[in-house]
C-alpha cells in the first residue's frame, strides 16, 4: 500500500498555508509532520482525511481496497479527544465502533490502552490522559490501514506514550501506515517530512 501525494497547495480562509507540498508513504512506515506552528501540519492530515479540499495537486492511495474511498480507509484522531461525556467509557467506543462499523471486541480495546478498570466511569471523569487513550483505543476497535495522528501523544503520561508507541509499532508490523503530525518523538522510527509557510 502507497499513500502519496504530489504538487498538494491548501488555502484556508483565503490564505495558503502551503504549496508544492510532495509526500509519500508505504505499509509498515510512519511519517512524522513537523514545522512551526501554523505551518499546515494540521490541515494536510485534514486533507488526507477528507475533511478539507485541496486548492491544487493530488493525494492517491495504492494498493487499497478498490471498493473504498481514501477517508473510508484511514482513522484521524484529531488533538481533541471525540467523547461524549455524559456516556460512560465503554458507551463511548460502542458508539464509534458501531458508527464506523467495526468488530465487538471493545472490553479487549479498553485493556490494550489500560482503560479496562473504568468502563462504566461516565467520559466526564476521565483525566486528559485517560481521554486520549479513549480515544485510541477507537483505533483498535475499527481496523484501519491507515493512521492520521495530530499530536497523538499530547496528554499523555511516559507510560501512555510507552504504550502507544507499542500499539503504533504493532499496526505498522500488520501492513498499516502511520501519518503523524508531531512536535514531539513518536517513540518509534519515522520519517521527517517538514513543512513550512508563514501561516
Amino acid at each position: 500500500m502507497r499513500l502519496s501525494g504530489r504538487g498538494v497547495r491548501c488555502v484556508r480562509g483565503g490564505r495558503e498555508v502551503f504549496s508544492g507540498l510532495d509526500f509519500e508513504a508505504r505499509s509498515g512506515e510512519a511519517v512524522a509532520v513537523t514545522g512551526r506552528n501554523g505551518a499546515g501540519k494540521t490541515s494536510l492530515l485534514r486533507l488526507i482525511a477528507g475533511l478539507l479540499t485541496m486548492a491544487d495537486g493530488s493525494i492517491e492511495l495504492e494498493g487499497g481496497e478498490a471498493e473504498l474511498t481514501l477517508p473510508e480507509q484511514a482513522h484521524y484522531l484529531g488533538h481533541r479527544d471525540a467523547l461524549k461525556p455524559a456516556l460512560s467509557v465503554m458507551e463511548n467506543l460502542c458508539f464509534w465502533r458501531d458508527f464506523l462499523g467495526g468488530a465487538a471486541f471493545d472490553a479487549e480495546c479498553l485493556a490494550a490502552v489500560g482503560l479496562d478498570h473504568a468502563l462504566r466511569l461516565p467520559a466526564a471523569y476521565l483525566s486528559a490522559g485517560q481521554r486520549r487513550r479513549l480515544s485510541i483505543a477507537r483505533l483498535l476497535a475499527v481496523r484501519r490501514p491507515i493512521w492520521l495522528l495530530d499530536e497523538p501523544t499530547s496528554a499523555l503520561d511516559a507510560a501512555g506514550q510507552s504504550l502507544f508507541a507499542t500499539l503504533m509499532g504493532d499496526h505498522l508490523s500488520r501492513g498499516g501506515l502511520i501519518v503523524a503530525a508531531t512536535h514531539a518523538p513518536l517513540g518509534l522510527a519515522a520519517r521527517e517530512l517538514r513543512i513550512g509557510g508563514t501561516a
